[in-house]
């Protein structure tokens, strides 16, 4: 329950009993002197146990301070486990990108063998291993091969 919930909470619990109280006190004037003495005073320990609860509730509050907001009201054991718990898909989320990186880095590995492959199983005069567009010509040759594949 946030913060926003219980306060409307409260002021719909206030309403409910200012109308109680309205309704009651219509009828007081039809009561003896002693019993209309005894609700008086049942209704001011109501209220002094009312206010000692909402103080108590505010106090403790405040004197959590930060840690109340961190928390959201939940206990110090739950907080560790949320905690935890929230570096998990930060732990995934790295683990994934060290897994690509690692395929990505392999599959360029072996692109380059099977184009070394390709040069040295193959009969060609020394001259061209020096030409300049002969690396141009192992690459376009390969990527032919792959779109027939």
């Amino acid at each position: 329950m946030t913060n926003t919930d219980e306060s409307r909470a409260m002021a719909l619990q206030d309403r409910f009993a200012e109308r109680i109280a309205a309704r009651l006190s219509e009828g007081a004037a039809d009561v003896p002197y002693d019993i209309s003495e005894r609700l008086r005073a049942a209704r001011m320990q109501a209220l002094a146990k009312r206010k000692v609860v909402k103080t108590s509730t505010v106090s403790t509050t405040v004197s959590q301070g930060g840690a109340a907001a961190m928390t959201f009201g939940e206990d110090e054991q739950n907080g560790w486990f949320n905690r935890i718990a929230s570096f998990l898909p930060l732990l995934a989320l790295v683990a994934g990108l060290l897994v690509i990186q690692f395929v990505q880095d392999d599959n360029r590995i072996r692109e380059l063998a099977e184009v070394d492959a390709a040069l040295l199983t193959d009969d060609l005069p020394t001259a061209a291993y020096t030409d300049p567009g002969f690396l141009e010509f192992v690459k376009s040759s390969f990527d032919a091969g792959q779109k027939q594949q």
